[in-house]
């Protein structure tokens, strides 16, 4: 898929949203970030191997899954990755109205 001249065009001005509702999106788009990010996290850990006194054991498998995921939520909210910036932006264009889908006139 090329992109479109639409696509490529920053995003919206948060300006047309209410304050409330962007804080919402930018919330959502961090979760999202979140999330993502420990799924790649995941597989990191799956071959470790953990060892007494302070590891190993029913209990750190449980407890493991979250510990990912805080770690992906402290990435996301040091900074992250961009993605979600993306995600954000993508949002606040949809709750405009933009289209993202290529015009007939758009060169592929």
């Amino acid at each position: 898929m090329a992109p479109s001249v639409d696509m490529l065009r920053g995003a919206p001005s948060p300006m047309a949203l209410s304050g409330a509702n962007e804080t919402r999106i930018r919330q959502t788009a961090r979760d999202f970030e979140a999330t993502f990010l420990s799924q790649m996290l995941r597989p990191m850990f799956e071959g470790l191997s953990t060892e007494a006194p302070f590891g190993g054991g029913h209990a750190e498998e449980t407890w493991r899954g979250f510990m990912i995921d805080e770690m992906g939520k402290q990435i996301s909210r040091s900074g992250g990755i961009g993605l979600a910036d993306q995600v954000m932006a993508e949002m606040i264009r949809m709750q405009s109205g933009q289209s993202t889908v290529p015009s007939e006139g758009d060169a592929p």
